[in-house]
């Protein structure tokens, strides 16, 4: 692989996003990281430019950056976003709004933003980083599923339109993922009491995957494939959950349906 191909990691300042810069930069290729608030105290491996996936200014600025410093971008990792998990009745529209603000239209702005560099540099690589949670839905989690969902469409179409300019496009669907830099998931502002013994078994099971998931390395990994694949897919599912789950969809929905209640434990109180 040239030393000269430039990559681009949202979210990169810990975490999966840290790791995946890691892998890349070890790949040989020169590697720039995203943050909101970049921390000065962090190892410099790698450079970590200012930019808040829900500021056009912030988006548009930090391309421009990495224009003028690399002066050409070969591959964009969306590794960027937040989680949310909540009971739709206790989540406000606006709560609603800044998720998709964060995981739909920042991805949007840095993909679109982005192009214009990956079509001068003659072709590349958009891969994005989405969830299990964006295949199979998780209880408690639907602003956030919708999210993920939405960029499986968004990502499938803009496949279509970019392939004629040699850029590749490409989702990686982690399963429960272990890192010690995640942060805990948003909730909604206000609870309803009804709900709170089922969302107290599904937070459990969720949490524990941020504990005993898999390490963030095997999606770093991933990644790499992809960079170095002549063939790319669509689609890439990374863990035994990920490549499992979304086969029992394939059963009776009744069967499965149960299988999930049963996971997350959502009538033990009854």
């Amino acid at each position: 692989m040239s030393n000269s191909r430039t990559a681009l990691v949202t979210g990169a300042a810990g975490g999966m996003g840290r790791a995946i810069a890691l892998a890349l930069k070890a790949r040989g290729l020169t590697v720039f990281g995203t943050s909101r608030r970049p921390d000065t105290k962090l190892p410099a491996d790698y450079p970590i430019l200012a930019l808040d996936v829900r500021s056009d200014e912030s988006v548009q600025a930090a391309i421009e950056q990495l224009r003028e410093r690399a002066g050409r971008l070969d591959v964009l990792v969306n590794n960027a976003g937040s989680r949310f998990l909540g009971a739709v009745e206790e989540t406000t529209v606006d709560d609603a709004k800044e998720v998709f603000e964060t995981n739909f239209f920042g991805t949007h702005r840095v993909t679109r933003a982005a192009l214009p560099l990956l079509r001068q540099a003659g072709g590349g690589k958009i891969i994005t980083v989405t969830s299990l949670a964006g295949i199979n839905a998780i209880p408690f989690g639907a602003i956030y599923s919708a999210s993920k969902w939405a960029l499986e469409g968004y990502f499938e179409s803009l496949r279509q339109e970019v392939k004629r300019f040699g850029i590749d496009v490409a989702i990686v669907e982690p399963g429960a993922v272990r890192s010690e830099r995640r942060e805990a998931p948003q909730q909604p502002r206000s609870a309803i009491a009804a709900y709170a013994a089922a969302r107290a078994h599904a937070f459990e099971v969720i949490l524990r995957g941020d504990q005993k998931g898999m390490d963030v390395s095997r999606v770093a990994d991933c990644v790499v494939r992809i960079v170095d694949s002549r063939s790319t897919r669509l689609r890439y599912r990374v863990g035994l959950d990920a490549t499992w789950f979304p086969r029992f969809k394939l059963l009776s929905w009744s069967f499965y349906e149960s299988g999930v209640r049963r996971r997350y434990a959502l009538d033990a109180d009854k």
